[in-house]
């Protein structure tokens, strides 16, 4: 999409960390490079099938190779027309919005308009003592250094004074977005107290839904949607999303045999804190991927039923997708993105739209 094109009624798109994980069929570990190439792949892809997003989020180990999203995105612009190029989560907290505008600003500019950011604490805490900040300052961090990144947006040059970073004086920032306003995102994991901050603000917000019931964020939204209003904002016009794992495949049955055994891997080798994985039992995912639980797993037309249900239960705008976590083969991830942007989207796309009309 480039500039002033007009928004789909609803967005799709794929996401990843690109992480490194033994197969757990081969026991192969694929090269950092190889799982680099993959994904500027499945980018492409993505884009020639009509999906409307390609986000990349961070993370700052070896298991994983998007520790820098901006360079990935910017990899992938080259390899792309119209997909807009989006972190899944900058962990704002843990770095420097100087740099973190800069590096978004030039993805705009290289993509012909096509960046956004979203911003966030971070679920993980491996960036923390990597970059010197101290986990105490959590709360703190994000929220100065999400107002300095919004101050950056709307002015230049920029004088600006906080605890976390030196001042700026008459600070001539650049370069600037090609779009008017480069979109920013606030991604907001459950805590009451982000919803309510990112309402009070009035920016669009961006849910993460691991596992779980469906439902989990409709006490998120509510305050959002509240604290927004009570700040004079236009709720109605207030962006949201849900960040999603799944996978699509040919029959229900043959996308969850297909998952399970790289997404428990994953949750066992590259979804630990403080040194510990979460096992995965069959049952357990099996649940999960159940009508009214979290997982978008099945087939398209399966698919299609669980994101209209996400949209009846939170008025969403966009969904992002994590396909192929835990190392699944690239066949089988590209065959997903296939079928999510050419059978899919456009069923969504249309039945959304069609409610809106129907609602207004």
């Amino acid at each position: 999409m480039t500039r002033g094109a007009k928004r789909a009624a609803f967005e799709l798109g794929h996401m990843t960390f690109v992480e490194i994980t033994a197969d757990p069929a081969t026991g192969a570990v694929p090269s950092a490079h190889q799982r680099a190439r993959e994904t500027i792949e499945q980018a492409r892809l993505a884009d020639r099938v009509g999906l409307d997003l390609f986000a990349v989020g961070e993370h700052h180990r070896t298991d994983f190779v998007g520790s820098a999203p901006a360079m990935v995105l910017a990899a992938a612009a080259e390899a792309t027309e119209r997909i807009r190029l989006t972190s899944s989560v900058t962990v704002l907290s843990s770095d420097d919005p100087v740099r973190v505008w800069e590096q978004f600003a030039t993805l705009d500019q290289f993509s012909g308009g096509r960046a956004e950011i979203i911003a966030g604490r971070g679920s993980y805490t491996e960036s923390f003592p990597l970059f010197g900040y101290d986990l105490r300052d959590y709360a703190d961090l994000f929220r100065e250094k999400l107002d300095l990144l919004l101050k950056i947006r709307a002015q230049n040059p920029i004088t600006w004074s906080g605890r976390f970073r030196p001042a700026l004086d008459a600070a001539d920032i650049g370069p600037r977005s090609l779009q008017a306003q480069l979109p920013i995102w606030v991604g907001v994991g459950g805590t009451a107290a982000s919803a309510i901050t990112t309402g009070r603000l009035g920016l669009p917000m961006a849910m993460a839904l691991l596992m779980g019931p469906l439902t989990l964020h409709q006490r998120t939204l509510d305050l959002y949607r509240t604290a927004a209003a009570e700040a004079g904002h236009d709720v109605a016009s207030l962006r949201t999303s849900i960040n999603l794992h799944g996978y699509i495949g040919r029959t229900s049955q043959g996308a969850r045999d297909t998952m399970y055994p790289y997404f428990a891997r994953g949750m066992m080798d590259n979804n630990h804190q403080r040194g510990q994985g979460f096992p995965l039992t069959r049952g357990v995912f099996d649940a999960q991927t159940s009508p009214p639980a979290g997982l978008v797993v099945g087939s398209p037309q399966e698919v299609i039923d669980k994101l209209m249900a996400y949209h009846e239960v939170y008025g969403l705008d966009r969904a992002l997708i994590q396909i192929g976590f835990g190392g699944m083969p690239q066949k089988d991830v590209l065959q997903a993105i296939e079928l999510l942007g050419t059978e899919v989207a456009p069923v969504v796309r249309r039945e959304v739209a069609s409610r809106r009309v129907g609602a207004a």
